[in-house]
């Protein structure tokens, strides 16, 4: 008898790329999978805190590269793709603009529409093309808003239920070339950018009613699971979420 082996969650001789890498969720996810042993290339809008997190992450002896990038910017993004050999992509770039729906300007709308889905969508397809003929993993961070509606969040919820029904559709055309493409959907993480929804006391109030396990997320509680997808350990997984919301969506 052969016992079965865990899948390994190394990445040794992985190419991976990370937008939205300078901070919060995008920062924790490049540094998960140069951990893990992936060259990562991390791109976000700011060169600056960029250029910061890539010198600490080399200082620690992982392998990293900076690229400033707009990835709302479809032609600089698709020429900074070309060429690109890439075996993990996480996009953790997004956008927010909350306030009620019948206050919603077209400018507003088209701005996170334009960054949660346009350009995800242009970003997933340019990874694919960047893929070798044995696959690769595409993970873009969602919400659980994806999934669920939420107090002046009409905008931001109809992006990220549109990225989810994009992923799938993706799924089913692209699993023949071995390419699989999920997201991680997380529940309100403390980052820089959430700051000011937890420094609202109703806001906070209504946060930790709804979160089952009694307490904010942290970046930590991405890492695993974005290594998880990113790792052989998930061959088997695509065209699907998960969920990191404390119970959130459970109700």
């Amino acid at each position: 008898m052969t016992l079965p082996r865990t899948p390994s969650l190394r990445l040794d001789g992985k190419r991976a790329l990370v937008t939205g890498a300078s901070s919060g969720i995008g920062q924790a996810c490049a540094v998960a999978l140069a951990e893990a042993g992936a060259h990562v290339i991390c791109t976000a809008r700011g060169a600056d805190r960029l250029n910061e997190t890539v010198a600490e992450m080399q200082a620690e002896g992982w392998s990293a590269a900076a690229l400033p990038l707009d990835i709302a910017d479809l032609d600089v993004m698709r020429d900074a793709l070309a060429g690109q050999r890439l075996d993990v992509v996480v996009n953790s770039a997004g956008l927010a603009r909350h306030g009620p729906a019948m206050e919603t300007t077209p400018e507003d709308y088209d701005a996170v529409m334009g960054v949660n889905l346009r350009a995800a969508y242009f970003l997933s397809v340019a990874a694919a093309k960047a893929m070798p003929e044995t696959g690769g993993s595409i993970i873009h961070i969602s919400s659980q808003m994806g999934h669920v509606g939420g107090i002046d969040r009409a905008v931001y919820c109809a992006s990220k239920h549109g990225l989810e029904g994009m992923i799938k559709a993706m799924a089913i055309e692209w699993g023949k070339r071995r390419i699989r493409i999920n997201s991680i959907c997380p529940t309100f993480i403390r980052t820089p950018l959430t700051a000011q929804t937890f420094d609202n006391p109703e806001r906070a109030a209504w946060i930790e009613e709804k979160i089952k396990l009694g307490r904010v997320g942290e970046v930590e509680d991405i890492m695993g699971a974005v290594l998880y997808l990113a790792s052989d350990a998930s061959a088997l997984v695509t065209g699907t979420s998960m969920l990191i919301d404390g119970g959130w969506t459970a109700d």
